[in-house]
């Protein structure tokens, strides 16, 4: 409660000037002093000297050791000497009885109450004992028991303030150690947050940056704080550093803006709200933006809106091929009949199986596209998606499009990874995925198929499984998908092959889909990634997501 090392060093001076004044006095009055009392005087001289100096060096040599026995006895060696000391300067006619409410006061500063009436009532007991036992001072029964009485209401107040004092001073540091207690959470909370906080002060000179910031941006938070944001942030993020000087300087807040940032050559966009504080002050003014990478939320916005896009071009396309695909094989019937009959000459014959290709590959065509829009779940079973991860990387790897010298590697585990599914539907969708690799692949390149498991943790921002999921990346080194082309690869019919029907990745797209699943694709120059993340379980009515 108190800083009971600086109130002892105070007790062990006053008591070494008190004894030290008294046995100066006794020695000056050495010739008409009482031998008791010079006695007395030398022995309180002596003693205080000698107990005050084992108190500090014990105290010194251990800190914890000044507790509640050790100031225990602090007490009473200094009741014990205002008692000699009182009763060698007169008893009752002493000027020096006041010293037991200076012995009670520090007593209360440095026990609990009851201690503190413990120290002070004593006092009381050892000062009756002199005055009417020792000194036998009768004549001034009225006098000591008013100072008696003086004690006791001293000792009874100075034990309320101090209990009060002591409630306060134990609230404060309750108050206190919660305060540094959320200091900590909060600067914990801020430092493992993935969110990117920044505060920036009147002049735009950078006052907190946590590590998501710095990550996000590619400076070094520690080393930049107390610079201007402009020179830290303005290459990476110049929408940014003016949203920040905006909210300090004209107070214009932001909510759920959106801005691009560039690091390292990588252009990604981030969410951005950013707020101002004032405290009043001159100067007091601050800026705080709280931004997150909201790549993956829009690749996800990306695949609903594509996933929407093929349903709706699945529905128009299986009626108009239910409707093209029955004329055409009239057509086809009809045209044979012709061929083979009796009149028919050579170029009609010719003509006559022209015509039955061309509406067998148109067949063919409209078979791929029912495919296409009829990509159910049928049932789901318990399967490994390792196993089918390997027999789909075999059977693309052994496609006569391969060219020579194409190395197609399937990275799985031994141990089965399990998911709820369609067998047929998942293995056609890795396939398909697998055969583009292949396709896009430049002779002695390389094609990769991984398989493995990804927390829920590390899963990206929008992606909510309930548990871990299995994860299958299909890498090729190719010269990747052009920008203006990335954003159609999962169109149907659309495609850059020639002989291609363009359904391949739209027909995976939809199986991965049905299944609750998601896939992303990325492309640069060194080559083309696609990846597929699916649940491990399925709900119990399938039919709901078909």
């Amino acid at each position: 409660m108190f800083p009971t090392r600086r109130v002892l060093r105070w007790i062990y001076l006053g008591r070494l000037a008190l004894a030290t004044a008294i046995f100066i006095a006794a020695l000056s009055s050495w010739e008409g002093a009482d031998v008791h009392a010079t006695l007395l005087a030398t022995l309180a001289f002596v003693g205080a000297f000698t107990f005050t100096g084992v108190s500090i060096w014990y105290a010194d040599s251990a800190p914890d050791r000044t507790g509640a026995t050790f100031r225990l006895l602090q007490a009473l060696f200094d009741v014990s000497l205002v008692t000699a000391i009182v009763h060698i300067t007169g008893g009752a006619n002493s000027q020096f009885a006041a010293l037991y409410i200076l012995v009670t006061a520090f007593a209360a500063l440095l026990m609990p109450a009851r201690a503190g009436l413990l120290i002070s009532a004593l006092g009381i007991t050892l000062y009756f004992m002199d005055v009417f036992l020792l000194r036998g001072e009768v004549a001034n029964v009225l006098s000591v028991l008013l100072q008696i009485c003086v004690f006791a209401i001293v000792a009874l107040g100075t034990s309320f303030l101090s209990s009060r004092l002591r409630e306060g001073a134990e609230s404060r540091e309750e108050l206190e150690q919660a305060l540094v207690y959320a200091k900590l959470q909060a600067e914990s909370i801020l430092r493992n947050i993935r969110s990117g906080i920044i505060t920036v002060d009147k002049r735009g000179r950078l006052l907190y940056a946590n590590p998501a910031a710095g990550h996000m941006l590619g400076f070094e938070e520690d080393q930049s704080l107390g610079r201007q944001a402009e020179t830290v942030l303005g290459a990476a993020a110049p929408v940014l550093v003016r949203a920040l000087e905006r909210a300090v300087t004209a107070k214009e807040r932001v909510t759920r803006g959106e801005a691009n940032i560039t690091v390292d050559g990588r252009v990604f966009p981030i969410g951005l709200t950013t707020t101002t504080i004032d405290d009043g002050t001159p100067g007091g003014v601050s800026a705080t933006a709280i931004f997150q990478d909201i790549s993956d939320i829009k690749r996800l916005e990306e695949l609903r809106l594509r996933a929407e896009r093929l349903e709706g071009v699945a529905e128009l396309s299986a009626s108009l091929a239910h409707e093209i695909k029955n004329p055409l094989a009239s057509i086809r019937s009809a045209v044979e009949q012709l061929a083979r009959a009796p009149r028919a000459t050579d170029d009609e014959k010719t003509l006559s199986g022209l015509i039955v290709r061309e509406s067998d590959r148109l067949a063919r065509l409209l078979s791929e596209f029912l495919d296409f829009a009829r990509t159910r779940v049928t049932r789901f079973d318990h399967i490994d998606m390792a196993a089918v991860a390997r027999d789909a990387t075999r059977l693309a790897a052994e496609h006569p499009s391969r060219v020579n010298g194409l190395s197609v590697t399937c990275y799985a585990p031994d141990e089965p990874l399990m998911v709820e599914g369609d067998e047929d539907l998942l293995h056609r969708a890795v396939f398909n995925i697998a055969l583009n690799a292949v396709q896009a692949a430049p002779a002695h390149g390389r094609v990769t198929v991984e398989v493995g498991t990804v927390s829920a943790a590390t899963m990206p921002a929008g992606v909510t499984f309930d548990r871990d999921a299995i994860a299958i990346c299909v890498t090729d080194d190719g010269p990747g998908i052009p920008d203006d082309v990335r954003d159609r690869v999962f169109d149907p019919f659309f495609t850059t092959r020639p002989g291609g029907s363009g359904l391949g990745l739209p027909i995976a797209h939809r199986a991965i889909e049905a299944h609750r699943g998601v896939l992303f694709v990325d492309s640069g120059a060194a080559g083309t990634s696609f990846t597929v993340l699916l649940p491990r379980s399925q709900p119990k009515h399938p039919e709901e997501h078909a």
